[in-house]
């Protein structure tokens, strides 16, 4: 069929065109579908920590492109299936870090690895409230989280507070409630950690201690390295018992 010159035009038009913004309510609608704790709530919380940004109108109104869904479908999952703070979660997209593509596929920036969630320069605290609010748990599981060593809260000006890491651990551990696995549980995570820590140490305290600076920051990214190595050879060996569960 032929096609004339005013419909080849409307077809380049349509093509070129850019697809519609958003609004935050669509943008959660569309979400939700992966993400059942996604909330327009969560999401304006995102922007507040400087992971979105967004375009608004003259109105005030936020308005999403499909670059900034992506975005934000990025951070969810990194969120849900790496368990990384914000703070790691902001600094891996602001240097390139892993990005989980639309048909979910990870592509690595330079072909680097991951770095571990280790001692940084600061930390944002949060509630019980908040902590309730954003992960959805019970304040019984965030409770008994604490009880059994899991999480670890401080004590800031009186108060009882947590940090982004800990939120992180009761977001997982809520997840796993939801299937029967309770706080008592998850002692076993816990043991395995600090037995991987001790071995850590072993290899670096020494260094780690030492008053020289540059001694102290050789090996803080030998910390780093060897935790991320360690953290992937245990995935592995999940992986590997997972497939002889399965039948594989």
């Amino acid at each position: 069929m032929a096609v004339t010159s005013g419909q080849s035009t409307r077809a380049a038009e349509t093509g070129s065109r850019p697809r519609k913004a958003l609004t935050i309510g669509a943008v959660c609608k569309i979400l939700q579908g992966e993400f059942d704790d996604v909330s327009i709530s969560k999401i304006r919380y995102l922007e507040d920590q400087k992971l979105l940004n967004p375009r608004r109108t003259s109105g005030g109104y936020r308005l999403y492109s499909q670059s900034d869904v992506e975005r934000l479908r990025t951070i969810l999952r990194l969120q849900r299936d790496e368990f990384l703070p914000l703070r790691v979660i902001r600094q891996e997209l602001a240097s390139g870090g892993d990005l989980v593509l639309a048909d979910g596929e990870r592509k690595p920036a330079g072909g680097a690895v991951r770095r571990a969630i280790l001692v940084d320069t600061s930390r944002a605290y949060l509630s019980l409230e908040e902590i309730v609010e954003e992960t959805g748990a019970r304040e019984e599981l965030v409770s008994e989280l604490e009880n059994f060593g899991i999480v670890q809260p401080e004590k800031r000006e009186g108060r009882t507070v947590y940090d982004e890491t800990d939120r992180e651990i009761i977001r997982a551990a809520n997840e796993l409630s939801r299937v029967g696995v309770g706080a008592r549980n998850l002692r076993v995570f816990r043991s395995s950690a600090d037995r991987e820590a001790n071995l850590l140490e072993a290899l670096l305290g020494p260094s780690l201690r030492s008053r020289n600076p540059e001694r102290r920051k050789e090996a803080l990214e030998s910390l780093e390295s060897l935790a991320a190595t360690v953290s992937h050879l245990k995935h592995l060996l999940l992986v590997r018992d997972l497939r002889r569960l399965a039948g594989e």
